[in-house]
């Protein structure tokens, strides 16, 4: 397909149709819309006629094959151009068969099984028709009162990019053109997880080194990674919305990163410019929209509505347009759609594939891994003789999928007592009601009587977390606290198994507790994670990947913090004039990469050894594990740079590697450190590593001690070792 040539042929309605983005239903009444905004007033405000529906660009909320050939058959005899639409729907962590929330995939540590959760997603909703996901969130989160806390990966930028990188090659492979690929649309651009007091679409105001130093990287390494779309965020930063700031998507986006691929709008956002009062119409709102660089409105009717007359009037320019819709056209080719219009529609694939062993397989073993022991003293993992009281709502609740589960079903979840029936384990039940609905405690302590070990499942309910979730109380619902309470009283062992979509207060749980294990989301295959990693047929590993806080009080907050000029540890000081609280620790109750295992690992002889001439350190730490169990442990690297041009974190990771050590055995587990993990952004805008002292530390979380100096003997500015890299890859391939 020739772009230039089409684009000559299409009129300028054709033009403003690609770039607007509209439901499901204008072209299926069979379909019921999935919808995550305003829906009357915008499709009565949409502009849409009998004619140019069927110039419009794309579709948001697909689910089903059958769907997509109806919409697509009934669209392509109607559009004069034989453009197809493209599909587009939220696959976040799974589509039919839903894997762990994104928050808990990150505790797995584990990018390769990222990858794969990302690739079995793609398969089966490109079964299903969808061409794009709005997928991965890369948002970096320090504050859990933010719903959205459960579809980001963590706090740590570094991590974050790694993990944003592996989504998108599980989506796009390497082949777009193939039939079971997805686009990624990378969100929310940009800083949305910084949303003042944890309230969704909320202000966001930072400095510019905070912002890209931070909050930017994640979202260029997904784009350098391939990612074909970037949707805008609603928030504003430094005062402008982002879906308006040309900062964000003309000078970053498009000429300092070269992204050539396709913006879109999230939700009427080019709308809800009206609301932040930097527009005041729907048309100046459009108008903003497209001369910031927006290529794609979704569901405001701003483009549609008003767009044409812009242009007219010379309001708005024509190039504009075009760009837009080039880059439109583009990725339709890219996706092999003008070859065939139907790519990957499959509904025989989609009944095999959805929910498939195999898939199901991934789902478990991944809620396994991402799990996380919080707290074990000594009575986990259980055995299968022992008397257990199985309580609480989460014990036979189905609500373990996430806010965010695509086309999943929660009747398909196995949920804990599912688990325990099919392994024939005993146990006596008491009954729970709805999560946040007050329990029959009275009859839950008669059951706990008869048993020898109390498994307590609670959590929040998924409403209560993901978009337009957030809260300043981030404890468990009241009933559940109080019931847990009471079974304390009766001095025998509880294991608490949480499942919940962000940190939370978990001050009474661990009073009350002896063992909690942090199931977070598990997705359909819940039950069985659960039921393997409490007996101990598989061993928990996950790491936290956000910190835990001791109280709601002390958000937002990061273990990469900057150091304060008056620390709790300066000798010589007045107590009461240090940086603290008065009522609380300044540190979170479980850090950053905490995480307990059945057995126990120790560290020590790190060392640490340069490369001459190299600016290259090869380090090296011994990993014993002094249990009775082989485990897997995820070997943390951190390293603080103590003086600087700007303040430098206390301590910041640089690597990780998860391995595997046999009871009673040891492994010797290297790192290699080179000058640009040293670097960071001075005030003058150069990103650069000092010379002078660092600091490596090595361990089980952000919290290790074991730690050795090194020193970098002169300042590299990164296009200095670019270079260097550059030379060095190109006389190794001669």
């Amino acid at each position: 397909m020739n772009i230039e040539s089409l684009l000559e042929q299409m009129t300028l309605q054709e033009k403003i149709g690609q770039l607007v983005q509209i439901l499901p239903s204008v072209y299926d009444p069979q379909t019921s819309d999935t919808v995550t905004g305003p829906v009357a007033q915008l499709m009565e405000e949409s502009g849409l006629t009998e004619e140019n529906r069927f110039e419009l660009g794309s579709v948001i909320g697909i689910n089903q094959a059958e769907q997509a050939l109806r919409i697509q058959q009934n669209y392509l005899k109607h559009n004069r151009l034989g453009i197809p639409l493209l599909f587009m729907a939220d696959i976040v962590h799974g589509h039919r068969t839903i894997y762990p929330v994104p928050l808990a995939l990150a505790s797995m540590w584990d990018i390769s099984e990222m990858e794969l959760m990302a690739r079995q997603s793609a398969i089966e909703a490109a079964a299903s028709g969808l061409h794009v996901t709005f997928s991965p969130m890369v948002d970096l989160v320090r504050d859990a009162r933010w719903g959205r806390v459960m579809e980001s990966t963590g706090e740590d930028v570094w991590l974050n990019g790694e993990y944003a990188k592996a989504f998108v090659r599980g989506y796009q492979t390497d082949d777009l053109t193939r039939s079971d690929s997805l686009a990624a649309c990378v969100k929310h651009f940009a800083a949305y997880g910084a949303a003042e007091g944890g309230r969704d679409y909320n202000t966001v105001d930072m400095s510019d080194r905070e912002l890209r130093e931070f909050y930017l990287p994640a979202y260029l390494k997904a784009i350098e990674a391939g990612a074909r779309l970037i949707m805008t965020s609603f928030n504003v930063v430094d005062g402008v919305p982002a879906t308006a700031s040309t900062y964000l998507l003309r000078q970053i986006l498009r000429n300092e990163w070269q992204f050539d691929g396709v913006t879109i709008s999230d939700w009427s956002s080019i709308k809800e410019l009206i609301q932040h009062g930097v527009a005041g119409s729907l048309a100046e709102a459009g108008e903003k929209g497209i001369k910031a660089g927006v290529d794609i409105d979704m569901m405001s009717g701003a483009y549609l509505n008003h767009l044409e007359q812009q242009i007219e009037e010379h309001v708005v320019s024509i190039d504009l347009v075009d760009e837009a819709v080039r880059r439109i056209l583009i990725l339709k080719q890219d996706l092999g759609l003008f070859e065939n219009p139907y790519r990957g529609i499959d509904p025989e694939l989609e009944k095999r594939i959805h929910l498939s062993k195999e898939h199901r397989d991934t789902a478990r073993r991944l809620a396994e891994k991402s799990c996380v022991l919080l707290k074990n003293d000594h009575i986990l993992p259980l055995a299968e003789s022992q008397r257990i009281a199985l309580i609480g709502p989460f014990a036979t609740s189905t609500d373990v999928l996430g806010p965010w589960a695509g086309s999943g079903k929660q009747e398909e979840a196995i949920t804990v007592r599912d688990a325990l029936d099919e392994a024939n384990i005993k146990y006596v039940f008491a009954e729970g009601s709805t999560v946040d609905a007050e329990i029959d405690w009275d009859q839950a302590m008669e059951v706990a009587k008869q048993a020898e070990v109390i498994l307590l499942a609670l959590g929040e309910a998924s409403w209560m977390s993901g978009e337009a979730g957030s809260r300043t109380d981030i404890r468990l619902p009241k009933t559940q606290r109080e019931g847990l309470a009471r079974l304390a009283t009766l001095g025998k062992p509880i294991v608490t198994v949480l499942f919940n979509g962000r940190p939370l207060d978990l001050r009474e749980v661990v009073e009350h507790s002896d063992a909690v294990l942090e199931a977070w989301y598990p997705g359909t295959e819940a039950g069985r994670a659960i039921h393997r990693l409490l007996f101990g047929h598989a061993i928990p590993s996950g790491k936290l990947t956000i910190s835990f806080p001791y109280h709601v009080g002390q958000l937002p907050m990061r273990y990469d913090a900057l150091p304060t000029g008056r620390p709790m540890t300066i000798e010589g000081a007045d107590p009461r004039y240090t940086s603290k609280y008065l009522d609380a620790p300044n540190e979170a109750l479980f850090p950053f990469g905490y995480g307990l295992s059945y057995t126990h690992f120790s560290y020590s002889q790190l060392t640490l050894c340069e490369q001459s001439k190299e600016s290259i350190w090869e380090a090296s730490v011994l990993v014993t594990n002094e249990g009775t169990l082989d485990a897997e442990e995820i070997v943390q690297w951190y390293v603080q740079d103590p003086v600087a041009d700007v303040s430098r974190p206390l301590r910041q990771l640089k690597g990780y590697e998860r391995v595997f050590v046999k009871a009673g055995s040891n492994r010797e587990v290297t790192f290699r450190i080179d000058a640009s993990m040293l670097m960071y952004q001075h005030p003058d805008g150069s990103v650069k590593a000092d010379a002078g002292e660092f600091i490596l530390y090595a361990g089980s979380d952000s919290t290790c001690t074991l730690h050795e100096t090194f020193w970098l003997k002169q300042t590299i500015e990164k296009e200095q070792f670019d270079e260097h890299i550059n030379d060095r890859s190109t006389s190794t391939t001669r």
